[in-house]
């Protein structure tokens, strides 16, 4: 039977691999949500709503349909925060750390796995990146909750130690699971910290330092403040992460929050503009918000993270991609650059087809569900690139949707997470494409 195991698994393409361990352990996960002990009341949870939370907490998305602070026992908030840090590291880097600790050997194929997994631009070295990687989380995720540690036990007294660690660790995988609700107020998410520097700070850090990547750490713990010598992505990313932080930042302090006292608002402007990007937090009512913000949001949740880290999205740098590419363009350049350096046409090919699929994912989701339940169709766009971006951000609709929508939620979550790209490569590995070429004609656009 072993012997059946490894010769099957041999046959699997590392894509395949990725999109087969988090479904395994998105199961695992319902199952235990599932059990009478995972629920404050002992009573046994239906399978759609812990197959719900579990693909939110493994694909660090948010969307919840019970209160987890109330609704979940001691027991299920552990399960859902393993949850979240095995979807944050990615369940083959987690794998690794487990033949690491054993002392196995880690083999070829499982080292090209474990690249694709934290998209490592080689298979040298990708061990000692994965050690990095872990050190840093814990050491990270162990600040953040002992600089949250004061307040949350002011405020909860003991219990405030486990609200530091869930809120830190959540935080960092960009996650958005609060275990703050009381029964009737589902999504409260921040809010009672929203003057609150100390919380709002610490949260936003570790949303940024999750969302920027693996590999941009390993760039700024190894060059430090010498930014020239940084990969081209790592300057990428750092750059588009800044922009998409301060721009929306200065809209929303212009548009929302003109009630609060200028410090509330700079810090609510602020936060807003940085939870969008997958990590799922609030410290203002969203609602609230302008029809514009609310505009904005929605792209940034859709645009999400960098590549490798705990974000989801379509990634900062297929945006930033396709804009070199227009600018180009633009500048009747033949190919595009950034940083003075040109960019490949596959890395254009592939941030074409990663915008095409989740704005159709995006979009087809909203639409099916607005059609099935009723809704507005602006407020099913805004839950449908909350689920696609795994960012967890919510006008209140998930817990009234039907069976149908919050499946099709779920998959959302499930692909989003994945990436569009890696299903399609685990589709098509080992097939037999033509590379034959075919005569070329002109096509006008535009």
């Amino acid at each position: 039977m072993i012997q059946k195991a490894v010769h099957w698994r041999r046959y699997l393409t590392s894509f395949q691999l990725i999109i087969l361990g988090f479904a395994g352990v998105i199961l695992l996960g319902a199952l235990l949500l599932a059990l009478p002990v995972a629920s404050a009341s002992g009573a046994w949870t239906p399978f759609r709503e812990s197959l719900f939370t579990s693909t939110s907490a493994v694909c660090v998305t948010g969307l919840v349909v019970f209160d987890s602070g109330s609704y979940w026992s001691v027991f299920g908030q552990g399960v859902i925060l393993l949850l979240i840090q095995i979807g944050g590291l990615g369940v083959i880097t987690m794998a690794a750390t487990f033949l690491m600790i054993a002392g196995k050997n880690i083999s070829l194929k499982e080292r090209s796995a474990m690249q694709d997994a934290i998209s490592a631009p080689a298979v040298g070295g990708i061990v000692r990146l994965t050690r990095f990687i872990l050190k840093g989380t814990f050491f990270i995720e162990l600040l953040g909750a002992l600089a949250m540690l004061p307040v949350f036990c002011r405020d909860y007294g003991p219990r405030g130690i486990w609200m530091s660690v869930f809120h830190s660790v959540s935080a960092f995988c960009n996650a958005g699971f609060d275990i703050l609700g009381r029964p009737g107020n589902l999504y409260p998410s921040l809010t009672a910290y929203i003057a609150d520097p100390l919380i709002n700070t610490i949260v936003m850090l570790l949303i940024v330092t999750g969302g920027i990547g693996f590999l941009t750490w390993d760039d700024v713990c190894t060059h430090r403040l010498h930014l020239r010598r940084y990969r081209m992505q790592s300057k990428v990313i750092l750059a588009a992460t800044g922009l998409l932080i301060l721009l929306p930042a200065v809209l929303f302090f212009f548009t929302d929050f003109s009630d609060l006292p200028m410090e509330q608002r700079f810090l609510a402007s602020l936060f807003q503009a940085v939870t969008p990007r997958t990590a799922g937090y609030n410290t203002a009512d969203l609602t609230a918000m302008t029809e514009a913000s609310r505009a904005v949001m929605i792209l940034l949740m859709l645009i999400g993270g960098a590549p490798g880290s705990t974000a989801g999205g379509m990634k900062v740098t297929t945006l930033t991609v396709l804009a070199a590419n227009a600018f180009a363009t633009f500048r009747r350049r033949a190919e595009p650059q950034l940083f003075h350096r040109r960019l490949e046409g596959a890395a254009i090919r592939n941030a074409s087809t990663i915008l095409l699929l989740y704005l159709t994912l995006f979009f087809t989701g909203a639409v099916i569900i607005s059609t099935a339940e009723g809704l507005p169709l602006s407020a099913c766009l805004y839950e449908t690139a909350s689920a696609v971006g795994t960012v967890g951000l919510t006008l209140g609709l998930t817990p009234q949707l039907g069976a149908l929508s919050q499946w099709i939620l779920i998959v959302l979550m499930f692909l989003g997470r994945v990436g569009g790209l890696t299903l399609i490569y685990a589709a098509y590995s080992g097939r037999d494409l033509s590379c034959a070429r075919f005569p070329q004609e002109k096509i006008t656009v535009g």
